[in-house]
């Protein structure tokens, strides 16, 4: 994975202290907020998309079908003409008195835009034209913002590491991207499932942290020692909680091995380049992520061993990982985001929006956004 750290210090500030916390009681996101987006040339699409809304009761004019080939990549011109354009128009229809903040995407839609070709934009260089690449979620993130540069990243306003720091983007126009996808209809159909019976019963099990150093020191941590900093905090965080049986933290070098991690339901670490390790029992609503370069450049391609799709095959209800490479700063951070999902306050959705970095990019949030698995305490 490479790093772009000395590009951008403002994001690598993650000793920031954990202010602005707790947001009041009941500002979770609600299922009138959600707007669902399917496609209606997928097999399977409008059927998982209508069955998520009726078991979240969603209201039914809260369905977006668009018309795009079923395919895991997009060009720039797809994006634009069959999903950003149909997009903003639905969503300029619904009544102006209903608030929108999230959209869940469903299996079936696009997961990445590509870079244009040189005859689609000669003007660019190569380079110019790599970094216009992103997932289309990032994207959709920005749906109701008019313009804004497609090269590179744009640092994301609800991130809580540029708290009080001036974006490009303002935050009534950024929002929520969720998605319910995955390898197959059945396992989309689990995702559902298994978050409504981990909120109804409580999500319980052991907390996972993989580190690979003991914890690093200093006040200006980039790159690597950074995160590795943040997997160090965010175990600390879960444990503080009391919401895990058991929080596990690993510094070792090594990955976690095989079986090493029974009845897991939270889990960060790194770093096994599109090699999924086996380590996990995992329990029924599990969350984790996996910080490595290529963990979600496919949800479909059989043989691949990505973190995103084997996690998926395995059992756990929601994951985040880049569609092409993202830079090691780019990931959610651990601590943020592992502390707002067990203080019980944010949903999923929410936990994932305020701890990354940047939109216009390359992550993807899979799950259910609403998913709330922690009670306040």
């Amino acid at each position: 994975m490479l790093s772009r750290a000395s590009q951008n210090p403002v994001v690598l500030l993650l000793f920031l202290v954990w202010v602005v916390l707790r947001p009041a009681t009941g500002e979770a996101l609600e299922p009138a907020e959600v707007v669902v987006i399917a496609n209606v040339r997928a097999n399977d699409s409008l059927e998982l998309a209508e069955y998520y809304m009726r078991r979240r009761q969603i209201p039914v004019d809260h369905l977006i079908r668009l018309n795009v080939a079923e395919k895991e990549r997009c060009s720039r011109q797809e994006y634009d003409e069959k999903i950003r354009k149909p997009v903003r128009q639905a969503l300029a229809r619904l009544d102006p008195g209903r608030r929108v903040r999230c959209l869940v995407v469903v299996y079936g839609m696009p997961l990445a835009i590509r870079p244009p070709g040189p005859e689609e934009s000669p003007q660019q260089d190569q380079a110019e034209q790599m970094t216009t690449k992103a997932a289309v979620d990032s994207e959709l993130a920005l749906v109701l913002t008019d313009d804004y540069p497609l090269a590179g990243w744009l640092p994301n306003p609800y991130f809580r590491g540029l708290r009080g720091q001036a974006t490009l983007l303002a935050r009534d126009r950024v929002l929520i991207v969720g998605r319910l996808d995955g390898p197959d209809p059945a396992t989309v159909r689990r995702l559902v499932d298994d978050t409504l019976q981990a909120e109804k019963e409580g999500l319980h099990g052991r907390a996972c942290f993989d580190a690979r150093w003991p914890k690093p020191t200093g006040k200006n941590l980039s790159g690597y020692a950074l995160y590795d900093a943040s997997l160090h905090a965010a175990a600390d965080g879960v444990r503080a909680s009391g919401q895990m049986e058991e929080v596990r933290l690993d510094e070792r070098d090594e990955l976690f091995r095989p079986g090493e991690c029974p009845q897991a339901a939270l889990y960060s670490g790194w770093y096994s380049l599109g090699r999924y390790i086996d380590a996990f029992g995992w329990v029924r609503g599990a969350i984790g992520y996996h910080i490595a370069s290529a963990e979600c450049t496919t949800l479909k391609d059989k043989g691949s061993q990505v973190w995103c799709k084997r996690m998926l095959e395995k059992g756990v209800a929601a994951t985040i990982g880049p569609v092409n490479e993202p830079y090691v700063q780019a990931f959610p951070l651990p601590e943020l985001f592992f502390t707002s999902l067990t203080e019980g306050y944010l949903s999923l959705g929410e936990s994932y929006l305020v701890s990354l970095p940047y939109l216009s990019w390359q992550m993807v949030l899979i799950g259910d956004p609403l998913y709330q698995p922690f009670k306040p305490r």
